[in-house]
């Protein structure tokens, strides 16, 4: 495997790790997601593979390369990766081609056309950090961690500080950018569209602990736990047959009887349809529906029994409201 991290053990007080003996692989040019709620290891895991953190056990290799072990500690600047941070931190008095251009070793002048021309800041080479928009200093960053030709390209949080009407296109950008240039890539976001959209495989986190690690569909159709489940997305709890069961929103159909009615709480207007929210024996669901629903009002629905998610009872503080 291109990277492998094998046995990761990260903490700062040793009864309270921040990641417990983390253990993955990347393949050559994938893109791989870390998902995961606030405070469950993701950033500072991204600092131990960059070497900005220095792990207390285990081994991280990367192209062949022991970045770090027990005995072995690769300097950051030594390890070859690109680190992109959220805030998108460019020198603000040095224009966006000497910042791209910064400390560059002279063997990789060569790529600044193609790699300006694949992030199109062609007409920005002479403009400052301040004035340029999120989604331009984004790409900055991108085209000055990419020129370096990077074995692994780590990404936090990168679309955090954009609008969401430039989000999706620049998400795309980047997308076939890394693509294109076939950069092995892991990337922090706490947006699960993100993660859906680009990325090969999802690794989700919980307390340091690795719960999936998965392509996105078999993450969102198969998850392991019932973590996993609610971190991809809503649930519908229901109760059959003295078990407790799931299923996703856009499985439920609305129907003109059933035996399940639904008391509408909510509808929310979402472009295409509508997103509803109401009460079924007592728990919340949420579903969709071509036209508007109005509070108060009673609604049939029905769903496929194969489409029904079954966890054990650990599960049921999760689904909480």
């Amino acid at each position: 495997m291109y990277l492998e991290v094998k046995n990761l053990v990260k903490y700062y007080r040793e009864e309270t790790p921040v990641i417990k003996k983390l253990n993955f692989s990347v393949k050559k040019g994938e893109i791989i997601s870390f998902l995961g709620e606030s405070g469950s290891g993701k950033t500072t895991f991204l600092k131990c593979i960059s070497g900005l953190e220095k792990i207390n056990s285990g081994t991280i290799s990367l192209n062949n390369n022991i970045l770090n072990n027990r005995n072995i500690f690769i300097k950051p600047q030594k390890r070859k990766i690109g680190f992109v941070f959220q805030d998108y931190p460019l020198f603000p008095h040095l224009n966006l081609k000497e910042n791209i251009l910064f400390n560059l070793k002279p063997k990789y002048i060569k790529k600044l056309d193609y790699m300006i021309s694949l992030t199109g800041l062609e007409n920005l080479l002479f403009r400052f950090p301040h004035e340029l928009s999120g989604g331009e200093q984004q790409r900055a960053c991108i085209a000055r961690a990419l020129i370096r030709e990077p074995d692994l390209l780590l990404l936090d949080e990168p679309f955090s500080n954009l609008d969401s009407n430039i989000k999706l296109s620049m998400r795309d950008e980047i997308y076939k950018i890394i693509k294109e240039t076939n950069t092995t890539t892991i990337l922090v976001t706490h947006d699960i569209n993100d993660s859906l959209n680009i990325a090969d495989r999802i690794l989700i986190f919980k307390a340091g602990v690795l719960q999936q690690y998965d392509d996105p569909v078999n993450m969102y159709c198969e998850p392991a736990n019932c973590y996993c489940a609610k971190v991809l997305g809503d649930l519908n709890q229901i109760d059959l047959d003295g078990k407790t069961y799931y299923i996703r929103p856009e499985n439920i159909k609305i129907v003109k009887d059933s035996d399940n009615k639904v008391t509408i709480e909510k509808c929310f207007f979402q472009g295409k349809e509508y997103k509803i929210k109401g009460k079924l024996n007592g728990c919340n669901w949420h579903f969709f529906s071509t036209k508007p629903l109005r509070k108060g009002d009673s609604v049939c629905v029905d769903y496929k029994s194969v489409d029904l998610i079954f966890f054990d009872s650990i599960c049921d503080n999760y689904f909480e409201e």
